[in-house]
């Protein structure tokens, strides 16, 4: 693997890979929030509710918020020392294996591909709203256009839609926050206030117990994934030994905000009971919880207001996806883990056939959900799991990080970012995560009859990654970094 040149680059405009330092401390911040708020908040929070109680959802998401948190400072503490490209895909290859490096980029580039696939066919449903009669598959090209194009010409084109997207979908949850909680003192409603009704209704806070927080962690963290965005955007960033920490000390705040207090309020005005909570299914907004409340509100027009929202949070997971995997092909090229092609970049400084072929695999993913199901399910599965495996490759990054840093006598003085709680923020971050793959499907092995099937599907995703990785060790004859062989910058911090 080839040796890169991690010298931080400082207010430069470009980095020494021909990339440019394009985005901003705005765009940072909006990057950083913008990959955790989705579908998962909008839609999805109500099932969790209903199915472990406003308590047990409240619990569950406290949880995996600081396991986010944690995970965040310490991909800040390694993204603000050495900002590159590849983030965690490249840490891995230099604190842990070259074979590890390598298996940690594939796979977070292939989850990004086929996420931009189920974006563009989540995006065609959404539009089906209006347009019920136009076939979904001209707004999905129209879309793949729009989300190449936004990135075909400048990593600004990347951060300024993101910035927006993320703009619209934190100004809704604000909204929402502002109105629930008026709601819950009997403000837009003309019912009585509602106070803690709810909080004690039949089992609640807590439904199932031990169990159903659990299953709910279990959902939960897939409604944070892309949170590690900014570690990538890094590489980019204008001034990435400040811009990047200060979007990290930002997120611990905005996760409480956005996703913790909407969990609460959606658990004081709507009862867990409520069938309407039952559902996660994108393709009926009445049934998210934001579009029940803003109803019970008086707010005109609450349905169509959250399918638009809806579509920004789509189009922003296809944005940042398409961004994600053409910056991760592009890593693995310069490393000599992909075709040289991908490595060239455009005059504005964007790898312009990393961006392309990438593309063109969302779109032959896309197009296996009209013409294969089953093939697309696959694919889909198979993608799961990738995002807790790249969690995971963080957090033992990190680890390894400081303990080789301080082995060979830095003082972390040098560090632009230091992450707190070391070394209990990435054990929490690793031990929690590893749960949450192992325990996916945990149901499938207490059946009368174990489901092969169904467990296949689940996991398919650690064996493909465990190919990647042994494979290469096998080819490559590689070994885990000793500490005193890692290597860190001589001038971190000119």
């Amino acid at each position: 693997m080839n040796n890169l040149n991690l010298q931080p680059q400082r207010k430069l405009d470009s980095t020494e890979e021909g990339l440019k330092r394009g985005l901003q401390a705005r765009h940072m911040s909006m990057i950083a929030i913008g990959g955790a708020i989705g579908t998962g908040l909008f839609i999805a929070s109500g099932a969790s509710v209903a199915a472990a109680g406003p308590g047990g959802a409240l619990l569950s998401y406290t949880v995996v918020g600081l396991m986010v948190y944690f995970l965040m400072t310490s991909l800040g503490e390694m993204a603000a020392y050495m900002p590159v490209a590849g983030s965690f895909s490249t840490y891995g290859a230099k604190f842990v294996d070259p074979s590890f490096g390598f298996a940690l980029g594939w796979n977070y580039w292939y989850n990004w591909a086929v996420t931009i696939a189920v974006e563009l066919v989540a995006a065609q449903i959404v539009m089906t709203y209006w347009f019920p009669d136009v076939p979904g598959f001209y707004f999905s090209a129209i879309f793949l256009l729009l989300m190449i194009g936004l990135n075909f010409f400048s990593v600004k084109g990347f951060g300024e839609a993101e910035y927006w997207f993320a703009m619209i979908k934190v100004v809704t949850v604000i909204i929402f926050l502002i109105v629930g909680v008026a709601m819950i003192f009997g403000v837009f409603t003309s019912e009585a206030p509602v106070g803690f009704k709810n909080f004690a209704l039949g089992d609640a806070p807590f439904v199932g117990g031990i169990p159903a927080v659990i299953g709910i962690i279990l959902v939960a963290g897939f409604s944070f994934q892309g949170t590690e965005l900014v570690g990538i955007a890094a590489g980019e960033s204008e001034d990435p030994e400040k811009n990047v920490p200060k979007a990290v000390k930002q997120v611990f705040w905005r996760i409480l905000l956005f996703y913790v207090f909407a969990i609460f309020v959606i658990g004081m005005l709507i009862p867990y009971t409520s069938p309407n909570l039952v559902s996660n299914d994108i393709t009926d907004v009445a049934v998210s919880p934001f579009t029940l409340v803003f109803e019970k509100a008086g707010l005109a027009f609450s349905a169509a207001l959250m399918n638009a929202v809806i579509l920004t949070s789509v189009l922003s997971a296809g944005n940042s996806g398409m961004y994600a995997s053409t910056r991760m092909l592009y890593t693995l090229a310069r490393q000599g883990d992909a075709p040289k092609m991908f490595a060239k970049v455009s005059k504005n400084g964007v790898p312009r056939n990393a961006l392309l072929a990438t593309g063109a695999i969302g779109a032959l993913c896309f197009l296996t959900s009209m013409f294969g199901g089953q093939v697309y399910l696959w694919l889909l599965n198979a993608s799961g799991m990738t995002g807790f495996i790249a969690w995971l490759g963080i957090a033992i990054s990190h680890y390894r990080f400081r303990k080789g840093f301080v082995a060979q006598g830095h003082s972390l003085s040098d560090l632009p970012y230091v992450a707190p709680a070391f070394p209990f923020g990435p054990l929490f971050a690793f031990g929690l995560c590893f749960l949450v793959i192992v325990g996916q499907n945990y149901a499938a092995f207490l059946a009368d009859q174990i489901d092969w099937v169904g467990i296949a599907a689940t996991y398919i995703g650690i064996p493909l990654f465990l190919a990647f990785w042994l494979g290469h060790k096998f080819k490559n004859r590689t070994s885990v970094v000793p500490y005193a062989e890692m290597e860190f910058p001589k001038h971190p911090r000119p």
